[in-house]
């Protein structure tokens, strides 16, 4: 039974970690294709090509998911809290994907774990929820506002002479290189999540240790279905980050990306802090649009995705909570 539970929490992960590549195909290569930059079939399949790879280079955010959020009892019932976890994320990505809302997978899946934990008391390690969650939650996006307006003013400084029409079209070439960043950023981010409630899986059910290292064919199997998610793409949220919040030029997209790149490795490679793609990107295309002025930014955009933003966390831990009353009565 517990080997059962196991592997359907694994598949359950899996399945999440695909729910993530098709929520968030939009963060690497919206401003791409809105700029005309790249095709979308083409932005797709560079996406997944970039998340895969972005997946194998660390595993520091899967250990913080893994080890440092909640401390699940061992055996049937621990299995049991993680997989109502990944079910509350997983409703939760659907629901916001539907509505074409850029909502954060990553804080999602932080908030199933937690709202499952509480459900079934068991206990939470607040000390890492807020320091790897809550604190990097508000701080990335203002450093991806503040760092994707700068970058932005910075080209308009230095191209303030060149011919309108050649630097559009060198700054199309140059998306290409951004939005591949993004998307290894994307993978190095995400992909490393569901590595981590793999882990605490096996874990939970006594296969590995918490010293143990991320087994290899747990990070190609969460590799792989988040670049098959993002290869399947998501449209609804991409025509809002491309399109709805600002009608962004090659060079803003290139900005947006840019600024977006830098902080998920920062967050990823220095504070080990799973961040939200999501909320770095679209506050980075915020930043960029808002040094034009400030009403080229749709603000009433905006404030819909900042309340998705909010609702996140104690959306998914509701459902997961309520997961984990139906499957603890069932299975336990």
């Amino acid at each position: 039974m517990e080997l059962a539970l196991v592997i359907g929490v694994i598949v359950v992960a899996l399945v999440f970690d695909y729910t993530n590549g098709f929520h968030d195909a939009a963060n690497a290569i919206a401003t791409s294709v809105s700029t005309r930059a790249l095709s979308p079939r083409a932005a797709l399949l560079m996406a997944a090509g970039m998340n895969f790879v972005g997946a194998h280079i660390s595993t520091e955010v899967a250990r913080t998911v893994g080890t440092g959020i909640i401390e699940p009892p061992t055996g049937t019932h621990g299995l049991v809290i993680v997989g109502s976890g990944l079910v509350g994320a997983i409703v939760w990505n659907l629901i916001t994907w539907f509505f074409g809302l850029p909502s954060s997978s990553s804080h999602a899946l932080i908030g199933g774990l937690v709202g499952a934990a509480l459900a079934a008391s068991t206990g939470i390690l607040w000390s890492g929820v807020v320091e790897k969650v809550v604190i990097p939650m508000v701080v990335s996006p203002l450093v991806g506002f503040l760092l994707g307006g700068i970058i932005m003013i910075a080209i308009l400084w230095i191209f303030r002479r060149a011919n309108p029409h050649r630097a559009t079209r060198g700054f199309r070439y140059a998306q290409s290189v951004s939005a591949a960043a993004m998307a290894l950023g994307h993978g190095l981010q995400d992909a490393q999540k569901t590595m981590g409630v793999i882990f605490l899986a096996l874990y939970t059910g006594g296969y590995v240790a918490s010293g143990d290292p991320i087994p290899q064919w747990v990070i190609l199997a969460a590799a792989t279905a988040i670049s098959l998610g993002t290869y399947a793409g998501g449209w609804r949220i991409m025509r809002t980050l491309g399109r709805r919040i600002i009608h962004l030029t090659p060079a803003q997209g290139f900005a947006a990306e840019t600024a977006a790149s830098v902080v998920l490795y920062t967050m990823a490679i220095a504070a080990k802090a799973p961040i939200s793609t999501t909320h770095t990107i679209t506050s980075a295309i915020m930043g960029v649009g808002a040094t034009k002025r400030l009403s080229a930014v749709r603000w009433g955009v905006a404030g819909n995705i900042l309340v998705a933003w909010v609702l996140t966390i104690p959306a998914a831990a509701v459902v997961a909570a309520l997961s984990y009353w139906v499957l603890h009565w069932m299975v336990e």
